[in-house]
């Protein structure tokens, strides 16, 4: 265990839902992990017992908390899931925290399988609906031309790069054709009898366009999706869609927000990845220290014309696959444009077209 983590509290040490069962970690609150075929090669998903009112009345069963991605294996293991852990009770709702695709990959067919409605934010929602139907300047190849313009020239990575038209139809082919709309400072009532908790929605932004944390301050519990992590920053990248975003500054900003809104240091965090823990000021702590370190780190390399492929090796020592030199690139780029929209770069188009950053 490294310095940092060894801060944090585990609360349930290295105990584990194995696949296809569930852990309680809250009375009426279940975890359960879907693998994943990434270097991150799992997820965390939430059941929380729950009843709802329908046009047929009161029906008693769960809120599913994110769905993992679309593939066999993952539905097989929703199906076991189904079979052994929700004590013959149907699933009630989906909620998505955002639209990455191992959050909303499975959300139609969750949704479909049991006439669940789903819940996700306004921009959540409608960037899965843009992304799944492969829409141009959401596909994969406009990812080449944009990291051309930011220093790839790797004729063979971009390539490869394009060659991932359909990356996010693969995992997430399809999404409900409705919503219910969450929006931050909502309060959502998910429990039966008298373990109904009022859920917080608090709105994060940075790593995705409006992401959806739950908080029952009551309980004292967070559900934080992507935005807390326990031993990795999330990723917080520029894309060619949005190509003059500035997500690192979003992303520290919403920090921020959880301690804004009054997020105890004692909370249980579950979080999407990782172990649930407890140190929610130390982590917050811990991640706004670590963009400052790497803004700093690229800022001092920036005394020579820099592009964001340049500071690839600045950010990141270790070698990179395909998929995760695209988040790597997205993620230099935005510290760059951090810096930037701070004053402390200049950016300049070279005549090679492409975008190269230099200290004022």
């Amino acid at each position: 265990m490294n310095p940092l983590e060894a801060q944090l509290d585990y609360t349930f040490g290295d105990r584990l839902p194995e696949l296809g069962t569930t852990l309680e970690v809250a009375p009426g609150v279940l975890w359960l992990r879907m693998g994943l075929p990434f270097a991150l090669d799992h997820i965390n998903l939430w059941l929380l017992e729950d009843e709802i009112e329908t046009p047929n009345g009161r029906v008693h069963g769960w809120t599913a908390i994110d769905c993992g991605i679309a593939t066999d294996a993952t539905r097989a293991s929703w199906e076991n899931i189904f079979a052994s852990q929700l004590r013959g009770l149907p699933i009630v709702r989906v909620l998505v925290t955002h639209c990455h695709p191992d959050h909303v990959g499975l959300a139609d067919w969750l949704c479909r399988r049991w006439l669940a409605p789903c819940w996700m934010s306004a921009g959540e929602y409608a960037f899965a609906r843009l992304m799944s139907a492969g829409l141009p300047g959401a596909d994969g190849s406009a990812a080449g031309p944009h990291f051309r313009a930011h220093g790839l020239t790797d004729a063979a990575l971009v390539t490869k790069l394009q060659g991932r038209n359909h990356y996010y139809q693969d995992l997430v082919p399809s999404v409900p054709l409705s919503y219910i709309r969450l929006q931050d400072g909502q309060r959502v009532r998910i429990g039966v009898g008298e373990q109904v908790r009022e859920w917080r929605v608090i709105t994060g932004f940075g790593h995705s366009p409006e992401h959806v944390s739950l908080y029952a301050e009551q309980d004292q519990i967070l559900i934080s999706g992507d935005m807390l992590l326990p031993r990795i920053s999330t990723n917080v990248s520029v894309f060619a869609i949005e190509p003059l975003a500035n997500p690192v500054q979003q992303y520290m900003e919403s920090l921020q927000k959880y301690l804004d809104v009054g997020v105890a240091a004692g909370v249980l965090i579950l979080p999407s990845h990782g172990k649930p823990f407890r140190g929610a000021h130390t982590r917050i702590a811990q991640l706004l220290a670590h963009h400052r370190a790497r803004l700093e780190e690229v800022l001092a390399a920036c005394v020579t014309t820099q592009s964001a492929v340049d500071i690839l090796p600045v950010m990141f020592k270790r070698p990179l696959d395909t998929h995760q030199l695209s988040f790597a690139l997205g993620e230099a780029l935005a510290h760059l444009h951090k810096l930037w929209f701070d004053g402390l770069l200049e950016r300049r188009l070279d005549a090679d077209q492409v975008y190269r950053f230099v200290a004022r």
